[in-house]
């Protein structure tokens, strides 16, 4: 538009437009708006796939298994969903913390908003704290441009804060105080924000641990740790591993029937399972190639 006024925006926003452009504009600034557009877009693609997975009773089977300790954490899992407050799931590396994450936001009130994942141990203090909270241009060397960050993009729905033990100390102050006062600035800004984002945390290490240690804030840690969920290893739930096998035989059979035999299961579960679920995963997928036949037998 050429003749940008608050009525006009604010009508346009209400008929469902993602962002309007002012005219006259530079190509790089209308890239950037498609560009952000597509992302979101792609988003709530995304979550409405888990959704339907959901609604078709997929995940609870596949996330856990069907023993006892299984459904008690899923049935937590359940409850917690109703509410807004803080969860931090805990477990080792491949039990599934990420897909209780996805179940979970799957049965709140937010399902229908995005839910955006950050892996806090891939990325520096820097990049990560432009990632949460995202930079005003001109912020630091490269910013170029304005760039919104992922408390803005996961407005209404859940951010998911993948091994949030590996946050910076100096990062963790800023984490803490979104979290109680539900606001926060942009790199390079003064201009307090509004967050309604539910946080879902989830580490491999043991956080009470680290903040005895000084790793990590004792403050923020009881933040977090309102709504605890604990997946224990797969070796301590083997009786998961027919159903568990049953879902990736499937999964990955592509329509092809095929079972697991008792000898299999048997040396399955006499098995440690060091990479948990994710391991039993890639094993059975590795086991389908190589084997052609109906019954997997070892």
């Amino acid at each position: 538009t050429a003749f940008a006024t608050v009525e006009t925006a604010v009508s346009a926003m209400k008929e469902g437009a993602f962002d309007y452009i002012l005219k006259p504009f530079r190509p790089e600034e209308f890239e950037l708006v498609i560009s952000r557009a597509v992302e979101y877009r792609e988003l709530l693609c995304e979550n409405e796939q888990l959704r339907t997975a959901l609604g078709q009773g997929e995940s609870p089977r596949w996330v856990m298994g069907e023993g006892p300790r299984s459904r008690e954490v899923f049935d937590l899992a359940q409850k917690v969903a109703g509410s807004d407050s803080t969860v931090l799931i805990e477990g080792e590396t491949g039990t599934g913390k990420e897909v209780l994450a996805h179940a979970i936001h799957g049965m709140s009130a937010r399902r229908a908003r995005p839910l955006l994942c950050v892996n806090c141990a891939a990325l520096s203090a820097g990049l990560l704290e432009s990632e949460l909270f995202g930079h005003e241009k001109g912020a630091f060397t490269g910013a170029d441009r304005f760039r919104k960050g992922r408390f803005e993009l996961a407005e209404g729905g859940t951010l998911l804060l993948d091994e949030v033990s590996e946050i910076d100390p100096g990062l963790q102050a800023k984490l803490l105080r979104v979290l109680q006062e539900k606001s926060f600035e942009r790199v390079g800004s003064s201009v307090s924000r509004r967050a309604d984002v539910r946080v879902i945390a989830t580490t491999n290490r043991n956080l009470a641990s680290h903040v005895k240690e000084g790793r990590f804030r004792e403050d923020l840690y009881y933040r977090l740790h309102v709504l605890p969920l604990v997946i224990p290893p797969l070796r301590e739930r083997l009786e998961d591993l027919g159903a568990l096998a049953e879902h990736f035989l499937i999964k990955h059979g592509r329509g092809r029937p095929v079972k697991l035999g008792e000898g299999a299961l048997e040396v399955m579960r006499r098995y440690h399972w060091p990479g948990n679920v994710r391991e039993l995963e890639n094993v059975l997928e590795r086991a389908l190639v190589l084997e052609k036949g109906e019954v997997l037998s070892r």
